[in-house]
């Protein structure tokens, strides 16, 4: 199994967008889990915001192998997501593992 880790920093500065966008992410990215084969769990949430500097969103998602999160990267569904999350993002942090 692949563990897939991504941290996101939120573009917007105002607190009611900044909650919007987050919302925007986890809502496009925890849909994926029905949509593509080989991923056996997406999760978003939202830093607490307690320490200034963390990343604002962190996704975690497992796939059963290599080649699905491969597929799970390419798929059209995923990338219409990423395009969302390109706009309202400012830098991200990628990390995957085999658990």
């Amino acid at each position: 199994m692949i563990r897939h880790i991504v941290l996101f920093r939120l573009a917007a500065t105002d607190d009611a967008q900044r909650r919007d966008d987050a919302h925007g992410i986890a809502e496009r990215l925890e849909a994926l889990e029905t949509q593509i084969a080989g991923i056996q769990s997406i999760r978003v949430d939202r830093d607490l915001g307690l320490v200034d500097g963390h990343w604002d969103v962190a996704l975690v998602s497992e796939h059963d192998d290599n080649a699905a999160l491969e597929a799970y990267q390419a798929h059209p569904a995923h990338k219409e997501a990423a395009a969302y999350i390109a706009s309202v993002i400012t830098d991200r942090a990628v990390v995957d593992y085999s658990v």
